[in-house]
């Protein structure tokens, strides 16, 4: 086990406060909780890319990072027909 790997684990304990902060607080806050979501799970698949030595998985990342920043748009596009 490497350094990466170590992170991509300790990483993977951020998605509890933003799962917290995504169920028990307001609508505009869990896009923030969202957007901060897709942004540790893009960090995570980086990290899990580098520690395991496959070039392949940055692709996945840089697939992750584009689908999170268009479910951040049309989930503030539905959220705004409420507010």
């Amino acid at each position: 086990m490497n350094a990466f790997a170590v992170a991509a684990m300790v990483l993977l304990a951020g998605f509890v406060p933003l799962g917290i902060v995504a169920l028990r607080s307001r609508p505009i806050d869990g896009l923030v909780a969202l957007e901060a979501g897709g942004t540790l799970t893009v960090l995570i698949l980086l990290c899990l890319a580098e520690g395991l030595h496959r070039s392949f998985e940055f692709g996945i990342a840089v697939v992750a990072a584009l689908l999170s920043w268009v479910s951040g748009l049309v989930f503030a596009r539905f959220l705004g027909r409420w507010l």
